[in-house]
């Protein structure tokens, strides 16, 4: 079963503070565990709200703004990643996506890059890896889009591979099969989905391939750790089918 770890952005992340170098080698020394064992499937960090770019479609219309900005609606529903030259070019993309949705949200948001976090020097013009988002709606808890809004996302999302645009993509479960761990000084408490919403962006994730969801639980417990102990993830089912 596969398995999405998300951990929610913090106040030192959204103020641009660069992660302690303890905490970028322990969440290496993590990735690379799971890596080698082959259960790593993906992951990435993001960067503050400042990076990032929320598209809100209604009645037809797209409206774009850029960070920084607060958490609003922020419960997912898929992730794409994409690797673009602009963030333009990204957004160009993103349009497109929403299109096929309908009313409804995407948000973009920067993939930390090693030098975005301290650990080389940037090399010269390098690709954007950017996260698109589409946030979860009532069909989507519901279980899925329309036939034809599905085979619509097909096509588009057969263009972007072949553009060289699109690197991996992860459709989400509804959150109705989701866990939320609430740590405080590592002391957990756990909910049970379905969740409402989620207020706070996005700040991380890593995608496993594991036994069950208490596997899963217990992961995130080290996952937690790392993280300093005081904090939110969720666990969602990414769904095998996509």
């Amino acid at each position: 079963m596969r398995f999405l770890i998300m951990h929610k952005n913090d106040p030192q992340t959204e103020a641009g503070q660069l992660p302690p170098m303890e905490l970028v080698h322990k969440m290496g020394e993590f990735i690379g565990e799971h890596a080698q064992a082959g259960r790593l499937v993906d992951g990435a960090g993001l960067g503050a709200s400042k990076t990032r770019t929320r598209l809100v479609f209604r009645d037809g219309r797209c409206t774009v703004k850029h960070g920084p900005y607060r958490g609003e609606h922020e419960l997912p529903a898929a992730m794409l990643l994409l690797k673009v030259r602009t963030r333009e070019e990204a957004i160009g993309w993103a349009e497109r996506y929403g299109k096929i949705l309908g009313d409804g949200e995407l948000e973009l948001g920067k993939v930390n890059e090693p030098w975005d976090i301290g650990m080389m020097p940037p090399p010269e013009d390098p690709p954007l890896q950017i996260l698109l988002i589409e946030k979860a709606d009532q069909a989507t808890e519901a279980g899925g889009r329309s036939p034809k809004q599905k085979a619509d996302l097909t096509r588009l999302k057969t263009e972007m591979t072949k553009a060289g645009v699109l690197v991996r993509s992860h459709l989400l479960r509804p959150s109705a099969e989701a866990k939320r761990m609430v740590f405080n000084n590592n002391d957990l408490r756990t909910l049970d989905g379905p969740f409402a919403e989620s207020k706070e962006l996005i700040g991380g994730f890593a995608v496993l391939e594991l036994s069950g969801m208490q596997e899963a639980l217990e992961l995130s417990r080290r996952y937690a750790e790392i993280l300093g102990g005081t904090l939110e993830l969720d666990v969602r089912l990414v769904d095998s089918s996509d």
